[in-house]
């Protein structure tokens, strides 16, 4: 193997099969695959969420793109909605408005009894258990190989390749020994779709805290919670009566729907998101891809993008060219700006 990835989330896979369509032999590596990782609880649609870098909009667009091309493809679980986001105080314009299609200012008549400003996008919507398996198949079908086993160390005696993408997620603040690395607790609750609207919503604010709903093919996903330095895998119910409550203040139709189940993920949070190269005293190298909060599925794309480059740029491998493109038709996003 060229390349060994560390971590099986939506970062990890994503990488490996970036890697892999730029000609690298490469290995993800992990303790845990879908559908046991924090990835596969996700509401995921496309948002830019308790995630912190200066490049956020830079990934996110590449991103984006990237979606809306595979909601095109029916098996990858990728479809477009129009997302609602909504404050409890006045927004200004989000950096990454610009990227994305059909964006407006939410209508007075739109804001729901306790917020006064939001906005409205075309959103993909990413059902992650069908992504995830998706992400899988291309990856093998490429020829990436899988191996389940958990990783002590971050080192050629371990892994035994030139390079190392580190993308653990929280295991980073052992992998990396970095302190930064903190958990932030989601709880959500998966229902039936029932007669729910397509349609995503979300609000976030000090008085109601966050409220999300995100409908799927066949379920809904009701949210949430989003609790720094929490590292707790319990289900609390009140925490899902909770949730209940307020998204069935949202949209009606969440209280008679038949309630499927709660579950608890620990998205990765940090500072900043870290995304870095360094070189060991033995010649290996590591490329750091990791703390992307609750952006992870949303950034995904552009950094994975990123890392490629960093890996492109080592001297000794930087002579080998993309052999394969992303995706039929794909429009190559220059993330570099």
């Amino acid at each position: 193997m060229d390349i060994a990835v560390v971590g099986a989330g939506v970062i990890g896979m994503t990488t490996g099969l970036r890697l892999r369509k730029d000609g690298h032999e490469v290995c993800v590596v992990a303790n845990t695959f879908s559908p046991h990782t924090t990835s596969d609880i996700a509401a995921a649609f496309w948002l830019p969420f308790h995630v912190n870098s200066g490049r956020v909009a830079v990934w996110g667009f590449a991103t984006y793109n990237i979606f809306c091309q595979l909601a095109e493809i029916p098996e990858s679980g990728v479809s477009m909605t129009y997302a609602h986001v909504q404050f409890e105080e006045s927004v200004p314009d989000p950096d990454w408005c610009v990227y994305v299609r059909g964006f407006r200012r939410a209508a007075s008549f739109e804001l729901y009894p306790g917020y006064v400003d939001g906005y409205v996008f075309e959103a993909p919507v990413i059902e992650m258990p069908v992504y995830m398996r998706y992400l899988r198949r291309d990856f093998e079908s490429q020829g990436g190989i899988i191996l389940q086993r958990h990783v002590h160390s971050l080192s050629w005696e371990e892994l035994q390749t030139p390079v190392i993408v580190n993308c653990s997620g929280l295991g980073a603040a052992t992998l990396a020994d970095d302190v930064q690395v903190f958990p932030i607790r989601g709880q959500i609750v998966r229902v039936e779709r029932g007669n729910i609207p397509p349609r995503v919503f979300l609000a976030e604010g000090q008085h109601h805290g966050i409220t999300y709903i995100v409908p799927r093919s066949t379920d809904c996903i009701l949210g949430g919670t989003a609790e720094d330095h929490n590292w707790s895998l319990d289900v609390e119910p009140s925490t899902s009566q909770s949730i209940i409550t307020r998204c069935s203040k949202i949209e009606a139709q969440v209280g008679s729907t038949h309630i499927l189940e709660s579950l608890v993920g620990l998205r990765p949070g940090r500072h900043t998101v870290r995304l870095d190269a360094e070189r060991l005293e033995n010649g290996v190298l590591i490329v750091h891809n990791y703390g992307h909060g609750g952006a992870g599925v949303t950034l995904s794309w552009g950094c994975a993008e990123e890392v490629a480059r960093l890996v492109a740029n080592d001297d000794r491998i930087k002579e080998m060219q993309p052999v394969i493109t992303p995706f039929p038709n794909a429009v190559t996003q220059d993330v570099a700006a």
